[in-house]
């Protein structure tokens, strides 16, 4: 049981993205991180994609892709990543139609991608993540702290002169995305250690982010006109990105299907590998 998965090195204009392939059957299953997290977000996943087509990479600045100093790390420089890792992906898997599966911060990338690129999505899958405002939309405290205006000069100035404290924001505020005491106490020194060297990308990606969420309120009608098949699948107990905002995504997307998965948080891949992988690669319609 278990096909091994190959590298695959994506140029990007002049940087190395770090994509992950695994051949198998049907549509290739793309699978995307947030912040502050990377590829390893789906360890627990994979082994229920067992026999699929499945690609992982990490966005540039994060994991094990290049980490250009004075890169504007932003929402739209990610679609850009996704477009490459597609378009680079070998033939043998035939990437004409892709299942697009986003969490926290890669919603606007792969949303903005699939806007541009309704033809070559087979189906998108939306994990805790967001897009644009919404009333119920809550920051998590850690990242509410690194991206408002003033705020968080002191905070980012902070964690440089404490590395302590800042190890500690990180532990507490990352434990609470997970369920199981074991498994958090096993994934998040794994995550912070490789969270360190992506701090600029982190805290770029944290400038960016209001800007993006206040202006993606424009593409609401694209998505409303949105033909492929969408299925949202919210850990229930995620306090952030909360049930509310799975809601929404289910109103505007006009074939979608809501699955919220009780005794799952923030990172309902982690909680809940099994029930997720099912719904990732259950048979997709046919293109409308």
């Amino acid at each position: 049981m278990g096909t091994t998965a190959q590298p695959l090195d994506v140029m990007r204009g002049p940087h190395r993205l770090h994509v992950e392939v695994t051949r198998g059957a049907g549509p290739p299953v793309v699978l995307m991180h947030g912040f502050p997290d990377n590829i390893h977000l789906y360890d627990r996943l994979l082994p229920y994609l067992d026999g699929r087509q499945v690609v992982r990479f990490d966005f540039l600045g994060w994991g094990e892709s290049d980490k250009p100093a004075g890169y504007p790390y932003t929402a739209d420089n990610q679609t850009g990543d996704l477009d490459a890792v597609v378009d680079a992906l070998p033939d043998d898997m035939d990437a004409r139609r892709v299942v697009l599966v986003a969490h926290d911060a890669s919603g606007p990338p792969a949303i903005d991608w699939a806007l541009a690129n309704p033809s070559r999505v087979a189906g998108l899958v939306l994990l805790n993540t967001y897009y644009h405002w919404t009333p119920r939309l809550r920051r998590p405290p850690a990242i509410a702290l690194y991206s408002t205006p003033l705020v968080r000069d002191v905070a980012r100035a902070a964690a440089r002169r404490w590395p302590e404290l800042d190890r500690r924001l990180y532990r507490w505020q990352v434990g609470r995305f997970i369920h199981d005491a074991d498994v958090r106490e096993q994934m998040v020194p794994q995550l912070y250690r490789e969270f360190l060297p992506a701090r600029e990308a982190f805290w770029r990606l944290n400038d960016d982010l209001l800007g993006t969420v206040l202006n993606r309120r424009r593409r609401v009608a694209a998505i409303r006109a949105f033909a492929p098949e969408v299925r949202v699948v919210f850990g229930a107990d995620d306090r952030y990105l909360n049930p509310h905002v799975a809601l929404e995504f289910a109103s505007l997307f006009p074939h979608s299907e809501l699955f919220l998965i009780p005794r799952a948080g923030h990172y309902v891949q982690v909680d809940e590998p099994e029930r997720v992988a099912l719904l990732i690669t259950h048979e997709w319609p046919p293109s409308r």
